[in-house]
């Protein structure tokens, strides 16, 4: 397990509004995501991410400037959630970077619990913690009690932001492989624009994308 280091210091616009959401991505690792809700706050470590780089980029939901109710979000200034549903049943969390009307995203994929374990026992209806708790991006958001009603929040607010603790993740430690799941993208499936704290149990995925033969990020 990763526990807290220290006093969480939230995240702010200079970390979000940055043009390199590739570099975003990987900082991310390691960062806490907090919610709370209701005076009831659960918190994971962040160990999975995905980039998505706008309208270049043919897995994201803003390719060649696609617009719709569901995307405007994207073009909000960096910092910004985004919560999207899939299969009718998976809400996914993704962090909205750069500028305004540049529409890069960061899905969260796997965080490891911290704070809040019992309270996310409770979201999911499990009886005891495992690593499925929030491993991939419907279980994670499931368990942190996010859904689509909470796209368009700040991540400067108080009831959802990212916070960094102290704690750093080794380069060596640092996985890149293709994201999961955008085979419709052609060429655009097989950019490493996948990032994960290696070997960590939360991390989702094929185990060979996982494993210590995976590539490692050099940065």
């Amino acid at each position: 397990m990763i526990y807290l280091v220290g006093t969480i210091k939230k995240l702010d616009n200079s970390f979000y509004d940055r043009s390199d959401v590739l570099l975003i991505a990987r900082e991310l690792l390691g960062k806490v995501l907090v919610t709370q809700f209701d005076g009831r706050r659960s918190s994971g470590r962040i160990v999975e991410v995905e980039a998505y780089n706008g309208v270049v980029d043919r897995a994201s939901h803003a390719w060649s400037g696609r617009r719709t109710e569901r995307t405007e979000i994207m073009y909000q200034p960096g910092g910004t959630a985004y919560v999207y549903l899939i299969y009718g049943i998976h809400h996914l969390f993704n962090v909205v970077t750069n500028k305004n009307d540049i529409p890069h995203a960061v899905l969260v994929r796997g965080l490891e619990p911290l704070d809040g374990i019992p309270l996310m026992l409770e979201r999911t209806g499990k009886e005891k913690l495992d690593h499925t708790l929030t491993r991939g991006p419907g279980n994670l958001s499931r368990a942190l009690g996010l859904s689509v009603l909470h796209t368009g929040y700040s991540l400067l607010g108080k009831q959802v932001f990212i916070g960094d603790d102290g704690f750093k993740v080794a380069k060596v430690d640092i996985g890149v492989s293709p994201r999961i799941g955008v085979d419709y993208a052609g060429v655009d499936a097989g950019l490493p624009y996948r990032y994960f704290i290696r070997g960590n149990p939360y991390v989702s995925g094929p185990k060979k994308w996982n494993g210590s033969g995976v590539k490692t990020s050099g940065k």
